[in-house]
């Protein structure tokens, strides 16, 4: 009788993406769509571009008293948005 290797298909996929090296950049992309669940509408009507460098979510806001008020809250928007994508994927948020 042959002995298989069975694996689930999620972890077939994951070792995948992690052979290929587009483990990381599918986490950053998650991580940067959680921004509107995490915030909620509102502050996502005065969003602008969002992107990620060395481990820092920068994110352009278009309202300043928003943007005060989200960078007194960037400890607790780094522990959400690492919750959210399940991985400690970013150390800081900047708000500019």
């Amino acid at each position: 009788m042959f002995k298989r290797n069975v694996q689930t298909l999620d972890n077939v996929i994951n070792q995948f993406l992690r052979k290929e090296g587009l483990e990381t950049p599918l986490l950053q992309k998650r991580l940067i769509d959680a921004w509107e669940t995490v915030t909620g509408a509102v502050v996502e009507r005065y969003t602008g571009e969002k992107f990620i460098k060395n481990q820092t979510l920068f994110v352009k806001i278009n309202n300043p008293a928003l943007r005060s008020d989200l960078s007194m809250m960037r400890s607790e928007l780094v522990r959400k948005l690492n919750a959210e994508v399940g991985s400690m994927l970013i150390t800081d948020v900047r708000i500019f």
